[in-house]
């Protein structure tokens, strides 16, 4: 798999990531370690040399560390803070200087490494300024302990602010043909400053891949059970957008997750989706993207689809709506 530069401090990383959330957080019950185990070293072997974990993704953690300790100097690992007592379930942030210090080095025993490779902060706290923010990662660069400093879903003004501190190697948010809110400031923003992009959440939460119709149970434990555009009209509103999707799938003899994937990698040099699944057989069609080609025509095939299938429902819930840094 060929790779891309997140930033401009030399982070180079596959061009597609593995978003590790789902092993055992967020989409119900996840995977028992050794699958989990296994499933990370997969994505390894099919070229995957970055991987996305948190704090807040209970034992997600442990389970990148046991995974990835055999390859650590092959891999690129990014974990995240912000969380008050780490858990996103209360909805209350914490990216205190001495916050930050504890959940590196708690971060740093659980992933069984000397170093992060790049520290996110998970959500931005408007109770701590981000100069403060930045100030706390580039000092704990400075000691050896993180090596690039990230935001996630933060506003063109914050990361200004941030990157006036310490360089910003990378933001991650949102983006896939289902969530497009970015394009407009953001994405141009970043490519000002010179910072990568990281997706997450490229296939819309699974949506985009195409199995999920009507009859779709989410059960508990997964937070698409509660996300408005997974809902009754919202849910069957939103199909039109897959269904013409598949449609260019089919022709190209791809999936639609690959036509999604490779969409998003065409859009600039320095965007790295970071697909996350617990079966190898998605795994192995997600790395088959980054062998996706689009021809203008194409390319200008699903601009009109998405100019006229507008998705249905906000991403999130009104509370979580609420910690996005606009």
């Amino acid at each position: 798999m060929k790779t891309r530069f997140l930033g401009k401090g030399g982070l180079q990383v596959s061009e597609l990531g593995f978003g590790c959330m789902g092993l055992s957080f967020g989409y119900g019950p996840g995977l028992a370690a050794p699958e989990a185990i296994s499933l990370m070293r997969s994505a390894h072997e099919e070229g995957i040399t970055f991987f996305d974990t948190a704090e807040a993704y209970v034992g997600n953690e442990q389970l990148v560390g046991e995974a990835l300790g055999p390859i650590r100097d092959q891999v690129v690992i990014a974990t995240k803070f912000g969380w008050k007592d780490g858990s996103a379930k209360t909805g209350e942030l914490d990216s205190s200087p001495d916050r930050i210090r504890f959940v590196a080095e708690q971060s740093l025993r659980r992933l069984k490494t000397d170093r992060i490779d790049l520290f996110y902060q998970h959500r931005v706290d408007p109770a701590v300024p981000i100069e403060d923010v930045a100030g706390t990662v580039r000092d704990l660069i400075a000691e050896g302990k993180v090596g690039h400093f990230g935001l996630s879903e933060a506003s063109a003004k914050t990361l200004r602010r941030a990157n006036a501190v310490q360089p910003v190697a990378a933001l991650q948010s949102e983006y896939s043909l289902f969530t497009r809110d970015v394009e407009a400031e953001i994405l141009p923003t970043l490519e000002e400053l010179g910072i990568g992009f990281v997706p997450f959440s490229p296939l819309g939460k699974g949506f985009l891949g195409g199995k999920i119709d009507a009859n779709t149970d989410f059960g508990e434990g997964d937070i698409r059970k509660t996300l408005p555009r997974f809902q009754g009209e919202a849910r069957e509103a939103n199909q039109r957008l897959v269904a013409a999707i598949q449609s260019l799938a089919d022709r190209k003899s791809i999936t639609p997750a690959q036509v999604a994937l490779g969409w998003l990698l065409d859009q600039k040099p320095w965007i790295v989706p970071i697909p996350g699944t617990t079966k190898l057989h998605r795994l192995q069609e997600n790395a088959g993207a980054a062998h996706v080609e689009l021809t203008s025509a194409e390319r200008g095939e699903i601009g009109d689809v998405l100019a006229s299938i507008p998705v249905q429902g906000e991403r999130y819930t009104e509370q979580m709506m609420k910690l996005l840094d606009r």
